[in-house]
């Protein structure tokens, strides 16, 4: 773990990997429960903060190893309280992270890769293309810049950050060492100690990881699912054609025997108009939901440049909502938030050096579109696409 000129960073090094780290420093393992509550409870920038531990071992620490954080490159606050941050990670790209507050309640979206590889059709993200995986230190990371910048900006709050859920960008499972790191990171007690009821990891559906992940978490699960059928869910979630409904259903009721207690699964829902939010597919759901314990959170759509897709009725929104209500179904719908700064569910890009080239080909396909619609270079579609990318 330990080589010659390299420094790891400790931030995002779980209970177990930095117990081995201080034994392969020659020192006792009760080091590693010190050191994460320097990091994660007092957040502290440098080892000489670090005043129970000796002086000499502080010295070593410095030259083998650091806690580094993400850079911010801007935070923005929407009107509704949300706030954004663009961070930017070690390959030189950016990814976002939102706090959204809700009375007592704070729930960060943090992300997981640096765009992502499953190009879902109604997601701006996957139009990036995919650059790169987080490391565990990448992803705690926001965890613990989130917490210290609204301890700055709102002390009041009695627990900044209560809830996290990894719905920002990238699909959490295809980056699954460094995810599952973390996870245990933001739950154990000596590092952010949220309740595994709290922490919610989100797949589009990675059909082998799920049952990997029963293996060694018992984080909540949420599954994006967005259609009842494959034929329709082919389109909207290409990673159906490999992984299709019936084994993700089938993995995700094994995720819940495995966790030995009343758990649900969250299946998300994003409302499309004229494209899943028919009272046939509202019929087609419930019946394919039936028997698996789940909850059902109902998504409006959030529209971003380049897509033809538009945000689902409100007569549509309440239609799809009765019909599942009267089959006994549990709903949420999830209230859109900091829409106007580009933090809606669904809306997040960053910055990514795409590996896939697939960001290039959304915007040559976002110049023909203006070609056809909006001829004028300096018109108001071609500035505002520039400003979902950054700010």
């Amino acid at each position: 773990m330990i080589t010659s000129g390299s420094r790891i960073n400790l931030l995002g090094m779980s209970q177990a990997k930095l117990m081995q780290f201080f034994q392969e420093l020659g020192e006792k393992s009760f080091r590693a429960q010190q050191v994460m509550k320097w990091i994660h409870h007092e957040g502290v920038q440098s080892f000489e903060e670090m005043t129970n531990l000796s002086k000499a071992l502080r010295a070593r620490l410095n030259e083998c190893a650091e806690v580094r954080e993400p850079e911010v490159a801007f935070e923005k606050i929407s009107k509704d309280g949300t706030r954004k941050w663009l961070v930017r990670v070690d390959n030189g790209s950016c990814v976002e992270t939102v706090f959204i507050p809700q009375g007592k309640r704070g729930t960060l979206c943090i992300s997981s890769q640096v765009g992502c590889a499953l190009d879902c059709s109604f997601c701006s993200t996957g139009k990036q293309g995919f650059s790169a995986n987080l490391s565990a230190a990448e992803i705690v990371g926001q965890v613990r810049m989130a917490i210290r910048s609204l301890k700055e900006t709102e002390p009041d709050r009695e627990r900044a950050v209560s809830n996290v859920v990894f719905m920002g960008m990238g699909e959490p499972l295809l980056n699954f060492d460094n995810v599952v790191d973390a996870v245990s990171l933001i739950m154990d007690d000596l590092g952010y100690g949220i309740s595994k009821r709290r922490v919610t990891l989100s797949t589009a559906g990675v059909v082998p990881a799920i049952y990997e992940l029963a293996k060694v978490s018992d984080v909540s699960l949420a599954v994006s699912l967005h259609a009842p059928t494959d034929e329709l869910r082919n389109e909207l979630v290409p990673i159906n054609r490999k992984y299709p409904i019936a084994q993700l259903i089938e993995a995700c009721q094994h995720y819940l025997d495995g966790l030995g207690e009343h758990r649900a699964i969250t299946i998300e829902y994003t409302l499309i108009d004229g494209i899943n939010d028919q009272p046939e597919h509202a019929r087609q759901l419930a019946e394919l939901l039936k028997g698996l314990e789940c909850k059902i959170n109902l998504i409006p759509f959030n529209p971003f440049p380049g897509s033809d897709y538009k945000k689902v009725s409100d007569a549509n929104l309440e239609q799809f909502q009765q019909i599942l209500y009267k089959r006994d179904c549990r709903i949420m719908v999830r209230t859109t938030r900091g829409e106007d700064i580009d933090a809606a569910c669904g809306q997040l890009v960053g910055q990514v050096n795409d590996r896939t080239g697939r960001s290039a080909r959304h915007q040559r396909r976002l110049e023909a579109k203006k070609v056809q619609v909006m001829p004028l270079a300096n018109d108001g579609f071609s500035s505002s696409s520039k400003g979902k990318h950054i700010q």
